[in-house]
C-alpha cells in the first residue's frame, strides 16, 4: 500500500498590496506602509498602487524607496488597481491593506500562519475602528460593517468564512491565475460607497476542490473612520450602495452564494441587536433605542436598494 502524498508547504513569501488614490490621505499612506514596516515578519514586498494619480504617485517613490510604487494599469477604481498589484507581486501570498488601515505588528505572521491548514486559498483578518471622531452613541456594532470593520455577528475565533473584509485580506497567488482578478465592473471608484468586488471573488475562489477561506482574528488592523462617516447621511448611503453592491454580485454569481451569510446575519444577529437596544432603552439608555432603530433603519435601506436593484437588473 503506497503512502499518502505529503501535505503541501505553507507558503513562505509574501507581497502587500496598498492602493492609493488621493493625496488627502497621504498621512494615513504613510502609516500603512510605516505598520508594515514594522513587522515582527517583515513582507517579502510592499506595493503601492496609485489610482490614476501621477502626483500621487511622484510623491510615494520618492518617499518610500524601498516600495514599489506602480500606476494603476487598468480602468480607474480600486479593483483595477488591485489587480495591478496582483500581476506586480511576486510573493506566494498576496495581502491587501487599506492605505488608511495601520497593521498590527504581527499580522504578516498571524496571516501566513493561518495558511498551515489544509485546503486555505484565503484568509481575512479582523478590522477594528480607529475613531478620528467621536463614536455617535447611535451607532450599533452590528453594523461597523458600514466603515469597512468586523462586526457583531462575526466568528470570534478562527473559522471558515464565505469572504473577508477588503480592508485585511490576503489570497494564494495562484488563485488569481486559477479565477482570475477582481470584477472591474465592481468596487469602489474614488469616494463612491459601492463594493463587494472582494465577495464576488472571494465565491468564485472557494469554488476549487476543498477550497476554503478562513478568519484570522489574530491577523489585526485598526482602519482610520474619518469625522465624515460617523455622520447618519453616510451610514444611509452606506447602506445603500450596500444592497445595489450585493445586487450585481448576486447576479454574476447566483443569490445563493451572495447571500450566504447576509441570511444567518439577518435571521440571528440583527433581531438579538434590536432587542438587546430595546432593552436598554427601557433600562433608561435612550441610546439603545437609538441602537435599535438604527438597526432596523440600515436593515430596511439596505435590503430595498438591493430589491430595487435587482428588478432594475444588472448595470
Amino acid at each position: 500500500m503506497s503512502a499518502a502524498p505529503p501535505a503541501p508547504s505553507p507558503p513562505r513569501t509574501l507581497s502587500v498590496v496598498v492602493c492609493a488614490y488621493t493625496l488627502d490621505r497621504w498621512s494615513d499612506i504613510e502609516a500603512a506602509i510605516e505598520s508594515l514596516r514594522r513587522q515582527i515578519r517583515p513582507a517579502d514586498q510592499i506595493i503601492l498602487v496609485t489610482d490614476h494619480n501621477p502626483e500621487l504617485l511622484q510623491r510615494a517613490r520618492t518617499a518610500f524607496p524601498d516600495v514599489v510604487c506602480v500606476p494603476n494599469a487598468d480602468a480607474r477604481g480600486l479593483s483595477g488597481a488591485r489587480n495591478t498589484g496582483v500581476r506586480t507581486a511576486t510573493g506566494e501570498v498576496v495581502a491587501f491593506l487599506d492605505d488608511d488601515a495601520v497593521a498590527d505588528p504581527a499580522w504578516a505572521d498571524r496571516m501566513l500562519g493561518a495558511y498551515r491548514e489544509p485546503g486555505v486559498v484565503g484568509v481575512g483578518g479582523r478590522v477594528v475602528p480607529l475613531w478620528k471622531a467621536h463614536r455617535p452613541p447611535w451607532f450599533p456594532d452590528e453594523f461597523l460593517w458600514v466603515l469597512g470593520c468586523s462586526y457583531e455577528g462575526l466568528p470570534v475565533g478562527r473559522a471558515d468564512i464565505r469572504n473577508p473584509i477588503g480592508a485585511n485580506m490576503s489570497f494564494l497567488r495562484r488563485v488569481f491565475d486559477r479565477v482570475g482578478g477582481f470584477d472591474a465592473t465592481m468596487g469602489r471608484l474614488g469616494k463612491d460607497a459601492a463594493g463587494c468586488e472582494e465577495t464576488e471573488f472571494a465565491i468564485r475562489a472557494r469554488r476549487g476542490d476543498g477550497a476554503r477561506i478562513v478568519l484570522e482574528p489574530d491577523a489585526l488592523c485598526a482602519h482610520s473612520v474619518s469625522p465624515d462617516r460617523v455622520t447618519r447621511r453616510y451610514f444611509r448611503r452606506r447602506c445603500w450602495a450596500e444592497g445595489r453592491s450585493k445586487a450585481l454580485v448576486s447576479a454574476l454569481a447566483g443569490a445563493e452564494a451572495a447571500l450566504e451569510t447576509e441570511r444567518a446575519y439577518v435571521r440571528r444577529t440583527l433581531p438579538r441587536g434590536v432587542l438587546r437596544g430595546l432593552r436598554q432603552l427601557l433600562g433608561g439608555d435612550l441610546a439603545g433605542g437609538a441602537r435599535a432603530w438604527a438597526i432596523v433603519e440600515g436593515t430596511l435601506l439596505t435590503a430595498g436598494s438591493y430589491l430595487l436593484a435587482r428588478r432594475r437588473g444588472p448595470r
